[in-house]
């Protein structure tokens, strides 16, 4: 695809996010897009937030390696976890052609215009347990066990961190109510939910881009 060609395409949105729990193919979307022809060629870049914290992690010794066995986000001080989600805001406020996948970063996009907020799951249990298995050559039990501890340690963190922003950005824009759970992942908060159990990788790419430029 030609430079001219690829400016002649109007994007429906400045930036996208990508945001889904381990193993629902958060990572490989963001890899997927930041690869494809149209949107490089356009300037799209991507940032992936994990990569980020477990890099920042490793240089300043906040854990040991456990395997390959991604750490939850109680590693982190409070100020340190605030100030990247928050630059992942500021990204999507006054930035173009970001795509920002973290399990984070659609909650962080609410109320920010010109944002697809993409969530990314997966139906099938046992297939979420493979996929991890495969990416950090853990066993099946190993998998299960970190994926659990790991989301409750993260929500428990980050409902407190983030309860007022929830009440501003969520209750009062009636997109849930004040007696439900702070649930980062709900799918009314997301423009699109797509099933990676139910749509191979092609799939889930082609359904992205139609709906960045229709």
């Amino acid at each position: 695809m030609s430079d001219n060609q690829s400016k002649a395409v109007e994007f429906k949105y400045k930036n996208i996010t990508i945001s889904g729990l381990p193993g629902s193919g958060s990572t490989t979307l963001l890899k997927m897009l930041k690869d494809n022809d149209l949107l490089k060629f356009a300037g799209w870049r991507g940032f992936n937030g994990g990569d980020f914290m477990r890099s920042y992690a490793k240089e300043k010794g906040l854990f040991e390696e456990n395997g390959g066995l991604h750490h939850d986000a109680s590693h982190y001080e409070d100020d340190f976890d605030r100030k990247v989600d928050y630059g992942m805001r500021e990204k999507l406020q006054d930035g173009r052609g970001w795509i920002l996948e973290s399990w984070l970063s659609g909650f962080m996009a609410q109320g920010v215009k010109g944002t697809l907020k993409i969530l990314m799951v997966c139906s099938d249990k046992a297939v979420k347990v493979d996929r991890i298995v495969n990416r950090d050559l853990v066993t099946a039990d190993e998998a299960i066990k970190n994926m659990h501890e790991r989301y409750l340690k993260n929500l428990n963190k980050w409902q407190r961190m983030y309860s007022a922003e929830w009440k501003e950005w969520v209750v009062e824009t009636k997109k849930m109510k004040q007696s439900d759970p702070i649930d980062f992942w709900h799918p009314d908060l997301y423009d699109i939910v797509i099933d990676t159990y139910s749509a191979n990788q092609q799939e889930v790419l082609k359904i992205v881009l139609d709906e960045i430029t229709k």
